[in-house]
């Protein structure tokens, strides 16, 4: 008797669908073939962070903890390069606005947090110059470290995605300087920016939180 199986039917929601590779339709050896042509030995800049900036870190500090530091907005002081001194905005619940120290003039930051702490994630809307819309949106999600490292603590994820106005400015009626730049001209910089403040934001939780740091305490 052949041991031979044949595949199953193509289910008939996606049997149209061109350039589809699943393993009913392309052989391991092709399929190999054409993952590689996703690998190389190196990637540009562009190729890697273009179009998403995700950056990534472990935290040893608990999962509720990281949420909680992160969704107070008054943080942004401590952990952030730049963003400093938030405060509500009169007649706009849930709105804040700050100052971004990066450019050299009087950049108003507008600010609103969406948290969801069932989930651990918190989105961080927020606008140079303008608080109507809140086009740059910074995607936190905490996970906790227990599950998918086996350890205690947490892995923060936090993606940035390129929104077209950081190619031009859709407000430039409110821009303080006009020979400020513009924040889209800092996104060859977000990878490197962002990973600073992420270690920051390592260094204060995991040494207020963090369990090695209170066992290395503990032992000195």
């Amino acid at each position: 008797m052949s041991n031979y199986t044949p595949p199953p039917a193509i289910p008939d929601f996606i049997k149209d669908v061109p350039g589809l590779l699943r393993w009913e339709t392309t052989s391991r050896e092709e399929a190999v073939v054409q993952a590689s042509a996703f690998t190389k030995d190196t990637f540009t800049y562009d190729e890697v962070y273009g179009r998403f900036c995700t950056i990534e870190e472990y935290i040893d500090a608990p999962p509720e903890v990281v949420f909680d530091y992160l969704n107070d907005m008054r943080n942004l002081n401590e952990y952030t390069y730049s963003t400093r001194d938030f405060a509500p905005v009169e007649g706009k619940p849930g709105l804040f606005v700050g100052k971004d120290t990066l450019p050299d003039d009087n950049t108003k930051i507008y600010m609103r947090f969406e948290p969801n702490r069932e989930a651990l994630t918190i989105d961080m809307h927020c606008a140079w110059d303008q608080g109507d819309e809140l086009w740059m949106i910074y995607l936190y999600r905490i996970v906790d470290a227990q599950r998918v490292l086996k350890k205690p603590g947490s892995v923060v994820l936090w993606t940035n995605c390129r929104h077209p106005y950081y190619d031009k400015n859709p407000y430039p009626e409110t821009v303080p300087n006009p020979e400020r730049p513009w924040v889209g001209d800092f996104w060859n910089l977000f990878y490197a920016g962002h990973a600073i403040e992420m270690q920051n934001l390592k260094k204060i939780l995991e040494f207020h939180y963090g369990h090695g740091a209170n066992q290395a305490g503990a032992d000195s």
